[in-house]
This record gives C-alpha cells, sequence and structure tokens, in this order.
C-alpha cells in the first residue's frame, strides 16, 4: 500500500500538477500537499531528481515569486498588492 507522499511523488513524475491538481488525484487536502513538497524534495534530492516549481505569479502586474522559498501561496502581490495569484505548478526532474 502507497503512503500519500509515494502517490504524490508518483504523480509528480510523470508529469506538472498544481496542489490543487494532486490534492484532487491524491484524495488530500491542499493544505496536507503543501506539507508534504518539502519532505518530496528532499526525497528527490537524495535520488540525484529535484523539484521544478513553475513559480507564483501575479496576474495583475505579472511578478513572479521565483525566490519564495515556501510552498504555500501568497496572499497578495507585494508589487501591487493585488490578489490575484496565479497558482504554482510542481514537478520531479
Amino acid at each position: 500500500m502507497a503512503t500519500t507522499r509515494m502517490v504524490i511523488t508518483g504523480l509528480l513524475e510523470k508529469r506538472s500538477l498544481t496542489a490543487l491538481e494532486l490534492s484532487r488525484l491524491a484524495g488530500v487536502k491542499e493544505k496536507e500537499v503543501y506539507q508534504h513538497l518539502s519532505h518530496i524534495e528532499k526525497s528527490a534530492k537524495a535520488k540525484g531528481n529535484r523539484l521544478k516549481i513553475n513559480p507564483y505569479a501575479c496576474l495583475s502586474c505579472g511578478f513572479r515569486f521565483k525566490d519564495r522559498k515556501r510552498y504555500h501561496p501568497p496572499s497578495r502581490c507585494p508589487v501591487c498588492k493585488e490578489e490575484r495569484i496565479s497558482n504554482a505548478v510542481f514537478e520531479i526532474v
């Protein structure tokens, strides 16, 4: 029987997915997916792979959160203060 992290890792090895898509496919809450991503990143690194993140971006001004260390989505853009933020996309490469 596969653990939640094993399921998420398997999905990310096949294709790029957002946290919302991962939560639906793995059958867990989206908030739980964010908690697993830090552990999945460490496991991928140990296997010689890496967790690639296409970062969050502001839909109003285009600001990209490329240096963000946390996996949770930002609440608003630091430049224009808008709350319309696109989802990050995760993939193991």
